[in-house]
């Protein structure tokens, strides 16, 4: 017996959402950008907070003195205690989607830091599915503050063979994400390097410093080791708001500062 589906009449009636021709047609339609004028700085835990007041208390004063001009998100990553966790899930068998979990209760405890000390400039520790509150939130005068771990948890992403189950979506793809859905100004990540370099800066004398690359220039060349999540990167090349990612040196005070300017400090990774 032939039966007759229920549907209601509008453009994409009777899709199946998988065919080509239909991708191609909304390819190039104009998104909305909520936040144009904000500014996403990632501070990375193994690059920045693991190293303690030092370096994190400049830091927080420099953010802090954004905060009173700029739009700011600051998101946080998560660190050494990332790595100890996951490497016991990793010697325990652990899903990917498992360690996603474990691994993003510490980007969140980051976050709940910077925030604390945030304090003086109001801010305000948010969840990652609280985003759409910035916009109130920034008209208050708050300091929005979240941690970087997507919120794939259990749904993440099985992990490609080679990754061991590492989760590949972890928070410079987070804080990419979020800049790119908010249809930011920038999405800065803070690192303890001075940018993307041909080589680990931190093990090699002989480096060079590259200024500006596209994501697929990035990802043709393969590189050993990356000051980024190549996830990113992959991410980069759908992106329809956000067109790139600079990475400064969050030891070095000033850095952000200038980056948020519009100063081409540090390196600029171009979606295309």
């Amino acid at each position: 017996m032939h039966r007759q589906r229920h549907d209601i009449p509008n453009k994409l009636q009777g899709e199946t959402l998988v065919r080509n021709q239909l991708f191609e047609k909304y390819k190039e339609r104009p998104l909305v950008r909520i936040l144009p004028e904000l500014n996403v700085i990632k501070i990375g835990g193994h690059g920045i907070i693991d190293y303690g007041r030092d370096v994190v208390l400049p830091l927080v004063d420099e953010l802090g003195s954004l905060s009173e001009h700029h739009q700011i998100l600051v998101i946080t990553g998560g660190g050494v205690r990332v790595r100890h966790i996951m490497d016991i899930g990793l010697d325990l068998g652990m899903p990917t989607g498992i360690l996603s979990e474990l691994t993003s209760k510490i980007s969140e405890q980051n976050a709940l830091m910077m925030a604390t000390l945030l304090a003086p400039w109001k801010a305000k520790r948010i969840h990652t599915t609280d985003l759409l509150e910035l916009p109130t939130l920034l008209a208050m005068g708050a300091l929005p503050v979240t941690h970087g771990t997507p919120p794939y948890g259990l749904y993440e992403h099985p992990s490609e063979r080679s990754n061991g189950g590492i989760p590949a979506h972890r928070t410079d793809t987070g804080a990419f994400l979020a800049a790119e859905v908010l249809g930011a100004k920038r999405c800065i990540l803070a690192k303890n390097v001075d940018g993307l370099f041909d080589k680990d800066p931190l093990k090699n004398q002989d480096v060079v410093l590259i200024p500006e690359i596209t994501a697929s220039e990035l990802i043709e060349m393969n590189m050993e080791d990356l000051v980024l999540e190549r996830k990113l990167l992959e991410i980069m090349l759908e992106s329809g708001n956000l067109p790139c990612v600079q990475i400064v040196n969050g030891h070095k005070p000033g850095m952000i500062t200038r980056a948020v300017m519009g100063e081409n400090e540090g390196t600029l990774i171009w979606a295309r």
